[in-house]
């Protein structure tokens, strides 16, 4: 009588395997140990070894075809013997699913294999053209039947996430991207060809570059630094540069953002003038003039111009002041009167679409602002979101001069101007 092989349970939660491939034919003689089959479940393709010796009679399942464990796949038997299927059949359960071939399960009696760790190897068949790993060129792993049912259903591998083991891709995985997949297919794993890197570059340091090393590494090293955020409305403020500007048109002048930050932030310094001071020994100094720096860009670094006394000047001669000495530095015509004297400064990248940052105490000032972008964002207004627009400015201040508590009050008392600019105008 022919030895049924049946469909081995291979983990504690197997409930059915799917038969990739038939390594031995029907009537191929076969020894207890070889290799008779590879079958795929949930977590890893297993080569199966038979249990019995003789010939393959009849193979009871397609390749391809999920079949529930416990349920027949081959008869073994004697070379010569004729199987007895329609006898079989009559006795086995049927099988719950189709193959992927749509090829019908067979019924057959029952019978049982054992299976020990030397007959389970959990590493896939070599796919051909893959490395060691498994892993074909375009850097896919994906089982047999993943690919098979993939090439079949058109599923593009590469954007199928795997779940199996190293990220290998298994049937359960092309099936769902069949079934909810966006289809994406991204590029290879591999390098733009830009062409060859170019060679280190060694550019020696300008002398104001030198200077302005220094000087940050000195105020990073000798002054403790602490910073404070505010959040304004410049609605109005750019709503009345807007107005100002149009009145100046054709006259040459124009108002920046800028020039009304510089103007609000001399202002709100009379308030609190223990930010506009300086450490001297054992004493802080606090300055009577309110000296505005202003931070240039220029080529290989930046300069700071100084609007002297800039609360009590006209927020138009401020901005032509600080217009003309940018303009200066830039051409390289600077005078020592153009940048130095500055009792407190200003750094601002809104023009450059900087949400926020920090800026570092120039000595031995006691404080700088950093100014963002104005943003236009969505802000709720009366209980409903509405668009306003938003600047962020940041404070750095000499923790040795002044606290939080005092860097917060300076902020939101330039509130008062920045949010309310007819006063700067005035």
């Amino acid at each position: 009588m022919a030895d049924i092989v049946t469909m081995p349970k291979l983990g504690f939660d197997m409930a059915e395997g799917t038969l990739l491939r038939w390594v031995k034919k029907e009537g191929d003689k076969v020894e207890k140990g070889e290799l008779l089959a590879e079958i795929e479940t949930d977590k890893a393709t297993v080569e199966v070894e038979s249990q019995y010796s003789g010939v393959v009679l009849k193979h009871l399942v397609t390749e391809g075809t999920p079949v529930p464990v416990s349920n027949p796949i081959a008869a073994i038997g004697a070379e010569g013997e004729k199987y007895e299927g329609a006898a079989a059949q009559a006795v086995a359960p049927k099988t719950e699913e189709k193959s992927v071939n749509q090829e019908p399960s067979v019924n057959q009696k029952q019978a049982i294999i054992g299976l020990n760790d030397k007959q389970i190897k959990t590493d896939d068949k070599p796919i051909p053209g893959a490395d060691a790993d498994g892993r074909l060129p375009d850097g896919v792993r994906a089982s047999p039947l993943a690919r098979k049912i993939a090439q079949e259903r058109g599923v593009n591998l590469k954007s199928v996430r795997g779940s199996g083991p190293l990220g290998r891709i298994t049937k359960r995985d092309v099936e769902g991207a069949k079934a909810g997949g966006s289809g994406l297919s991204l590029p290879g794993l591999q390098l733009a060809d830009l062409g060859p890197a170019p060679a280190d570059k060694r550019v020696p340091l300008t002398r104001l570059r030198s200077a302005i090393g220094r000087r940050m590494v000195q105020s990073r090293q000798e002054i403790p630094h602490f910073y404070v955020t505010h959040e304004y409305d410049v609605d109005r403020l750019l709503e009345a540069r807007a107005q100002a500007n149009a009145a100046l048109e054709g006259s040459g002048e124009k108002l920046s953002v800028n020039d009304f930050i510089i103007k609000a932030a001399a202002l709100t310094l009379r308030q609190y003038p223990n930010l506009n001071a300086k450490l001297d020994g054992d004493a802080i100094v606090q300055l009577g003039q309110v000296n505005i720096g202003v931070a240039v860009a220029v080529e290989g670094g930046l300069l700071v111009v100084v609007c002297r006394d800039a609360d009590r000047k006209p927020l138009r001669q401020i901005s032509q002041e600080v217009r003309e000495m940018a303009g200066r530095v830039r051409g390289g015509k600077v005078s020592t009167e153009d940048i130095e004297g500055s009792t407190f400064s200003i750094s601002n990248l809104g023009m450059y679409d900087v949400h926020s940052f920090t800026a570092i105490v120039n000595p031995p000032e006691a404080a700088i602002l950093a100014v963002g972008a104005a943003q236009e964002v969505p802000v709720v207004k009366n209980g409903q979101i509405a668009v306003g627009n938003r600047m962020r400015i940041t404070i750095s201040i000499d923790h040795r001069i002044s606290d939080g508590a005092e860097g917060a009050q300076y902020l939101q008392a330039l509130a008062a101007y920045i949010e309310n600019p007819i006063a700067l105008l005035m």
